[in-house]
């Protein structure tokens, strides 16, 4: 992926461009890539790299978050074209939330001050862990963190109030405190020459795991215990009515 960090007024139409070709064509190619392969095997699981801001768009990333919702809507689509043609071929979408990656040092950035991820922030190795469950299992999304599910179901429930709440803290809340560099080197047009490796500078503030990731992959172990549970109340409630009559 890449993005430009900036008001949808201050981005040039080639910037805007680039950005669509890069993190919203870059998976359509991929997609159409590895489906020339899967399906005359017949056989294969795609994992697409979805965002919440696929479901709630923020400011300042008007063509990142643009990217994400057509990422969206090509994963819907071609669902239903694989479940059609009867294919066993597997797709899902592993919806994100803020990550600390390298991202926010490469992004090409209108800001007066350093980018940040918003809200609660996860290292990278809960995302691997997502998309690696979601390759061996047959889900029809993942959601982590979370900030994910607060944002996609919020959204749905209230989205005029995701609006107010992002429209007074959503563009300081992108950005740190220091100064930003006007030198700063970005990844827009080309790849930097440079290995940051794959964590970013946020691991103070940035969660090592995700309960409700947790909870997602085990949701047939839940819904067992769960089960029983609510068997064994419902026997100790029966119990109790009945008790007294043999006294």
């Amino acid at each position: 992926m890449n993005s430009v960090f900036a008001k949808f007024k201050d981005i040039t139409p080639d910037e805007f461009k680039r950005v669509t070709e890069v993190t919203y064509l870059g998976q359509v190619y991929g997609t159409m890539a590895a489906l020339k392969r899967m399906l005359p095997r017949d056989k294969g699981s795609i994992v697409m790299v979805g965002s919440a801001l696929a479901f709630r768009g923020i400011p300042l990333q008007s063509a990142y978050c643009g990217s994400k919702h057509g990422i969206q809507g090509l994963c819907d689509s071609l669902r239903t074209e694989l479940m059609h043609d009867k294919s066993n071929v597997k797709l899902c979408m592993v919806q994100l939330p803020a990550m600390n990656t390298t991202q926010f040092g490469w992004v090409l950035s209108q800001l007066p001050n350093k980018p940040r991820p918003m809200g609660k922030v996860y290292q990278p190795e809960v995302a691997a862990k997502a998309i690696v469950f979601a390759a061996g299992h047959h889900r029809r999304t993942v959601w982590v963190g979370y900030p994910t599910y607060e944002a996609i179901i919020g959204n749905k429930i209230a989205p005029w109030y995701a609006d107010m709440v992002l429209a007074r803290t959503g563009i300081e809340g992108q950005q740190t405190n220091e100064p930003a560099d006007p030198n700063r080197k970005n990844n827009v047009w080309e790849p930097v020459h440079e290995d940051r490796g794959a964590h970013g500078s946020f691991a103070n503030i940035s969660a090592n795991k995700s309960y409700t990731l947790w909870a997602g992959m085990h949701r047939n172990l839940i819904r067992t215990v769960a089960g029983a549970a609510l068997g064994a109340l419902v026997i100790a409630l029966n119990y109790k009515k009945i008790k007294p009559l043999h006294s």
